[in-house]
């Protein structure tokens, strides 16, 4: 979807539309959820300091999180998709790999089902969304991007290794900044670049995750949509319009998220053994602390917790 929490405040609300838009914290503080694209091009996005962001557009408009209306539309919208294949794989609220090799419809021509989709999103939600069609997922999710928003973007099979060979690393689905910094420092900077460095050496630079790069730059991703994707984690937390300086205060709240996080825990039949913490600074320095039981969590009493990390 395209920055589907502002576009679903600007769809709900006219007089946002066409206007620099950020969902969530305040001018103050806090941080931004969602930009609209009016927002972004102010260089504002996701993650970003509500401070900083209100410095570089000064009529930028805050507005409110909504999560149970965003939950709705991202129903209507998964809905949407289980017309054409029960191959759904959810990547967040707004995203999903659809492997449409295979359909309900017996579509021939992936292209014609993603405009099909875009075309019922639309209808549905009165929202767009960009899609991206290709052979694997590391392919299709780079495509998803390249035309945003309301895009739509093929990769077919003859063009792929051009394509890969050709693409900035910044761009890989996979490869993040601090990554890409370590990529450029040894001379990768394009596909191409990457290609020509052996398993073993990637291996030796960036970890285990070496053999995922090897692969990737020869567009190899063998990796299914899975419709029954493992949740790995679940957590909650919490932003203050003021700073919480005394330590009564902070424990309170500390037991406040915890009792919220039981909440979502047993509501998503979740069970996990690591429990992390963490803190953010007034500047927005961060740090976590983290501790691993060998028995399930299954209370939300901290101490032992709080006890290793001080």
């Amino acid at each position: 979807m395209d920055a589907f929490f502002a576009s679903v405040e600007q769809f709900d609300n006219p007089e946002l539309r066409g206007k620099a838009v950020v969902v969530g914290g305040d001018s103050i503080r806090g941080v931004v959820a969602a930009a609209s694209y009016e927002a972004r091009k102010f260089g504002i996005k996701s993650a970003m300091s509500s401070a900083i962001a209100k410095r570089r557009c000064p009529n930028l408009i805050f507005v409110k999180p909504r999560f149970t209306r965003y939950k709705q539309a991202s129903q209507q919208i998964m809905s949407i998709f289980y017309e054409y294949t029960d191959l759904v794989e959810p990547l967040s609220i707004d995203e999903a790999f659809l492997d449409v090799s295979i359909n309900k419809k017996n579509i021939k021509s992936a292209s014609i089902i993603a405009i099909e989709i875009k075309k019922k999103i639309k209808e549905k939600t009165g929202l767009t969304a960009s899609a991206g069609i290709s052979i694997n997922k590391f392919l299709a999710k780079i495509a998803s991007d390249y035309r945003k928003p309301d895009g739509l973007f093929l990769i077919p099979p003859e063009m792929v290794v051009r394509f890969v060979e050709n693409l900035m690393v910044d761009k890989f689905f996979g490869v993040g900044k601090v990554t890409a910094k370590k990529m450029h420092s040894v001379g990768i900077f394009k596909g191409r670049d990457l290609k020509q460095r052996s398993r073993t050496e990637l291996n030796r630079l960036f970890g285990k995750q070496g053999d995922y790069y090897y692969d990737i730059a020869r567009a190899v991703d063998n990796r299914p949509v899975n419709p029954k994707r493992i949740r790995k984690s679940v957590g909650t937390e919490h932003t203050f319009r003021k700073e919480l300086r005394n330590k009564s205060e902070i424990i309170k709240d500390i037991i406040h998220t915890a009792e919220e996080l039981e909440s979502r825990i047993k509501k998503a039949d979740f069970k996990g053994r690591c429990l992390t913490l963490k803190i953010k600074f007034s500047d927005f320095k961060q740090i976590t602390r983290s501790k691993t039981q060998t028995k399930i969590i299954d209370n939300k009493d901290l101490r032992f917790f709080l006890k290793s990390s001080g």
